[in-house]
Order: C-alpha cells, then sequence, then structure tokens
C-alpha cells in the first residue's frame, strides 16, 4: 500500500469533491439500511397488524429514501467519475513531463512499445484503485457496519452466524491474490512486449515487406497474442472460482440465518417482519464481502502495474543542470573539447583522450571511418551525454555550469535521419521557433530551397506530412528540417551527415543555403559529401575513437595519411 500512497498528491487537489462523494456515497448506505429495515416493518404491518393507514404512511416514507437513494447515487458517481478521470489525466500528464526530463540514455536502453504501454495502460490499470475503490469502500464499510448493528440489536445469535466466516474469507482472499498478483504482473509484461512489437513493425512495415517477411512477423505477433492470451486465461480462470467461492461462502451463511431464524419464528421468538428484515440485512452483507474480495483482487493487478510506473518516475535523468549552473544569455561560439573520454558502456570507452578547439565562425567537419565516434561527438556537443573525463566549453565556460535549456536554445541539430512530426509542413518547420508567423517560416523555406517545392503541394505549407513525414521524399524531409533550424537561428551548428539523403540537385540547394546559414556560426558537421569537406575551415580525422589527423584539405592530402585514403576512396567511389 505504500506504493498507493505516492498517488496521494495527485488526489489532494480534488479531496473536496471526494469527501463529498463520499458523504454521498455513505447516504446511499444509510438510506439502503433504512429501506430494509423499513420493508420488515412494512412487512408485520401487511402481514399481522394489517393495518391500512400506517401501510400507506410507510410506502410514502419508502418511496421518499427511494428518491433521496437515487439523486445521491446520481451525485456519487458523477463526482467520483469526474475526479478519478482528472487525477489519472493529471498522474499521465506528470508521467510524460519526467519523461521529457529524462537524457537520450534512458531511451536508448528502453523500447518506445514499452514506454507507450506504461503511459497508457499501466496507468489506466491503477485508475480505479486510486479513487473508485476508496468511495465504494466508503461504501462497504458504512453498509457493514450499520448492518451489523442492525443485526445484533436484532438477534445476535443469528448475527455470529454470518460473522463466523469472515476469517475464512480472509484466508481464502490471499490464497488466490498471490497468484493473482504473479499472473497480472505477468500479464502487463506481455502487453507491454505486444505493444512494442507492433509499433516496431508497424514503423518499419517498408522492411517488412521488402524483405517478405510479413508471414514471419504475423507469426510473432500471433505467438506474443497466444502467450498474452494464456495468461489472461489462467487469471480469467481464477477470478471465475475465486468471486463465486466467496459468494457461497456468504450465502451459506446466509441460507443459515434463514433456517435458523425460520425456527424461532415458528417458536415465536421473532416476527416474520423481523427475519424478513435480518434476511436481507444478511445478503446485503454479501456486498461488502464482496466488494473487499474484489478490491483486493484488484490490488493485486495493480500493483504490477504501479511498479512499472514507478520505475519511471523513479528515474533520474543522467544530465541535469547544476545548483549553481547559470543561464547562457550571449554566445560567441568557441567550443574546445579537452582531453575527453567517453563511451554508452562505461567498460568501453568509443572517445579516448579527445582534443580539439574550434573557433567563433569556423566550419569544422569530422571524418572518419564507421565506428570512429563522429556522431558521438555530435551528442556530447549536444549534449546529450557528459564526458566521463575531460571537459566540453563554450567561450571558455563547462557546459556543464550552465543551463541545459540556455545552451539548447544556442544551438541547432539537422540529424543524419530526419525526425518529422505529425501536423503540416508550416508546423514542422514552425517548431524551430514556437510562435514565428507565416512570413519567417517562408523566409527560412526559401533560404533552405524547401519554398518552391512546398508551393507546388496540394495545401502548400499546409499539407500534412503524414506520420514521420512519410508523404515526402527523403530530400523534402532534410530541407524542412534545414528550414526548421535556419527559423532558429542558432550560435553553434550540428549537421550529422545533414546532406546524406539529398541528390546532387537537391544538395547543391541545399548546400547553398547551409553556406549563407553558417556565416558568423560555429559549425559542426559529419559529412561524406566531398564538398564540404573541401569547404571546412578545419578537417578532425577520427580513427577509433581518436583524433588522428587535422588540418585544412589541403594540408591533409599532403600528409597522405588516413585522410587522403579516406579522401582517394570517396573520390573513386560512382557517383549515384
Amino acid at each position: 500500500m505504500l506504493t498507493f500512497k505516492r498517488f496521494l498528491p495527485f488526489v489532494r487537489p480534488y479531496f473536496g469533491r471526494l469527501m463529498l462523494a463520499g458523504l454521498l456515497v455513505a447516504t446511499v448506505a444509510i438510506v439502503n439500511l433504512a429501506l430494509v429495515r423499513l420493508a420488515g416493518t412494512l412487512w408485520d404491518i401487511v402481514t399481522v397488524q394489517r393495518d391500512a393507514d400506517k401501510m400507506t404512511q410507510s410506502i410514502g416514507i419508502f418511496l421518499g429514501l427511494v428518491l433521496l437513494q437515487g439523486l445521491c447515487s446520481m451525485g456519487h458517481s458523477y463526482l467520483t467519475a469526474w475526479v478519478s478521470q482528472n487525477v489519472v489525466a493529471d498522474f499521465r500528464k506528470h508521467l510524460f513531463a519526467h519523461l521529457q526530463t529524462l537524457t537520450v540514455s534512458f531511451f536508448s536502453r528502453r523500447r518506445t512499445g514499452e514506454l507507450l504501454s506504461r503511459l497508457m495502460s499501466d496507468v489506466t490499470v491503477i485508475q480505479s484503485l486510486v479513487t473508485e475503490a476508496p468511495i465504494d469502500g466508503v461504501k462497504q464499510v458504512v453498509t457493514f457496519i450499520g448492518g451489523i448493528t442492525f443485526l445484533l440489536i436484532m438477534n445476535w445469535q443469528l448475527c455470529l452466524l454470518i460473522l463466523i466466516l469472515l476469517p475464512l474469507l480472509v484466508v481464502v482472499s490471499k490464497l488466490f491474490g498471490r497468484r493473482l498478483k504473479s499472473l497480472s504482473t505477468s500479464i502487463q509484461d506481455h502487453t507491454a512486449s505486444l505493444s512494442t512489437l507492433a509499433e516496431e513493425v508497424i514503423s518499419g512495415i517498408r522492411i517488412v515487406k521488402s524483405f517478405v517477411h510479413t508471414q514471419r512477423e504475423t507469426d510473432r505477433f500471433a505467438d506474443q497474442v497466444n502467450q498474452t492470451l494464456r495468461l489472461t486465461l489462467s487469471r480469467a480462470g481464477i477470478m471465475a472460482v475465486f468471486i463465486p467461492v466467496i459468494s457461497l461462502m456468504t450465502f451459506s451463511s446466509a441460507t443459515a440465518v434463514l433456517w435458523y431464524g425460520g425456527q424461532q419464528v415458528i417458536d415465536g421468538i421473532v416476527t416474520p417482519g423481523d427475519l424478513f428484515a435480518f434476511v436481507l440485512f444478511a445478503g446485503i452483507l454479501i456486498g461488502p464481502f464482496s466488494a473487499a474480495a474484489r478490491v483486493f483482487t484488484q490490488i493485486k493487478e495493480a500493483q504490477g502495474a504501479t511498479q512499472r510506473i514507478f520505475e519511471i518516475l523513479d528515474a533520474k535523468p543522467d544530465i541535469a543542470d547544476r545548483s549553481d549552473a547559470q543561464t547562457l544569455v550571449t554566445v560567441d561560439g568557441r567550443v574546445r573539447m579537452e582531453q575527453v573520454t567517453f563511451g554508452y558502456d562505461a567498460r568501453h570507452a568509443v572517445l579516448s583522450n579527445l582534443s580539439f578547439e574550434a573557433q567563433p565562425g569556423e566550419l569544422v567537419a569530422l571524418v572518419g571511418p564507421t565506428g570512429a565516434g563522429k556522431t558521438t561527438v555530435i551528442n556530447l556537443l549536444h549534449r546529450f551525454y557528459d564526458p566521463l573525463e575531460g571537459r566540453l566549453t563554450i567561450d571558455g565556460r563547462d557546459l556543464r555550469d550552465v543551463t541545459l535549456e540556455s545552451w539548447y536554445q544556442q544551438i541547432a541539430l539537422v540529424p543524419q535521419e530526419t525526425i518529422l512530426f505529425g501536423g503540416t509542413i508550416l508546423d514542422n518547420i514552425r517548431y524551430g521557433r514556437m510562435g514565428a508567423d507565416e512570413a519567417a517560416v517562408q523566409e527560412a523555406s526559401q533560404a533552405a530551397h524547401a519554398h518552391d517545392f512546398i508551393m507546388s503541394l496540394p495545401d502548400g505549407y499546409h499539407t500534412p506530412v503524414g506520420e514521420k513525414g512519410v508523404n515526402l521524399s527523403g530530400g523534402q524531409r532534410q530541407r524542412i528540417a534545414i528550414a526548421r533550424a535556419i527559423l532558429k537561428n542558432p550560435r553553434i551548428l550540428l549537421l550529422d551527415e545533414a546532406t546524406s539523403s539529398l541528390d546532387t540537385d537537391s544538395e547543391r540547394l541545399v548546400q547553398e543555403a547551409l553556406q549563407r546559414l553558417m556565416v558568423g556560426r560555429t559549425t559542426f558537421v559529419v559529412a561524406h559529401r566531398l564538398s564540404t569537406i573541401q569547404r571546412a575551415d578545419r578537417i578532425l580525422v577520427l580513427d577509433k575513437g581518436k583524433l588522428v589527423e587535422e588540418g585544412t584539405h589541403a594540408q591533409l592530402l599532403e600528409r597522405k595519411g588516413l585522410y587522403h585514403y579516406l579522401y582517394t576512396i570517396r573520390l573513386n567511389e560512382p557517383s549515384s
């Protein structure tokens, strides 16, 4: 239950409404008890006293109580649902906001489908436990206490017949609950895996079809569904036995009451109306027992979901602002990497003792064979990760001494794999500077040589890009990403093979746009295109995480080292 207490801050803003709902549901329980007692009295009035006036008066009171019970039921049902939905909405927003604070390394260790499952499915699982179960608990407690009180007053011997089964109910609930918790946790894990598999296959449907693996993926999905189905059916089997067993035990108690009470009616100890009310009270007491069993199973089912959710909330970002971090207001653009060692796994270094310096306004190209660490340098410059050893500075200030947000405001990233969001072209370019007017967006698009192809589309800038930009070609997506970076107007540019998806004509247009954009800005580019490399003010040649050569294009060619080898290979590659 300690885990569920962590939800209290989300319930607290709605505590007043929740208390009102509890008061209304308590009133419903009290009215129900009063109706039962009145029913017994009415039975005696009709069968024993045969008093028409009292009967009419009692029926009037009965109808008034029914009306009150109906109004209170409507009120507590709506309030409970309102609070429940708001609490879950707040918690889901909090969970998503926390995800935004986590660093790239967290997401590299997690699968997208798993995170989506925790954000959506797991939160829904615990929804009823947070608000609905406590309100229902109030009703059942009032019903139980009130019912037992009435029963003890009316006939304590009969009451003991009902209470004698209570310890047995607790034992049975615990036995079933252990198995339910284990199964429910496994079901949630399998459901998350199922979501992940579906997300991966749907996202990569072109590759699946191209490599003729549709049947393989269908079989994988079916196998995962069947595993989840087996677990779900096992849980359903336990539930199918559990609830009826509890009900059977409670109805057995009611039957014993009816038999013993019938003997007392025959002996004249109690009236038929009292026995009728007593049996009804016994029936009402089945509710709290059954509800307790139901809530117990829900708690066991939800424990797995809450553990999975709080695993995310307990995760701390690897990269965070220091307590004394300062806002970076202006940037000249002098970037230094000093004796930096870094590895995504601390046991394996990707970069070793790497040092270089870029002056404001310089174009620095990163060159090297596959796996040399070029993209890792871009990740560190963006501060998606921090060095294990050494430091990165901007204008002489350690990046760890400035706030992340103020640093991110100064840089723009155009990645190798273009990321577009659902929405229109206008929305995606405006992502570079939210609130920019359409004129500014068009100006950035013209600078990126994207305006003409955008205007040729049916809806121009309001054309939907489709999921991940599926409605656009690779070159078009890349130019939109560059327009987005232009609109941001950064001091530092990070281009991770930003022109790799472009054909020759598109590359020429984009290179012209980038050339204008890079003026006065420090730019780091991972590039395979010879034109970009040749124009670089400084070329850093990496190999196995180390800086092996540094200089201009001409200087490096003269040395006839690794750069000369790589350049010669690319020069002799057939053009596409």
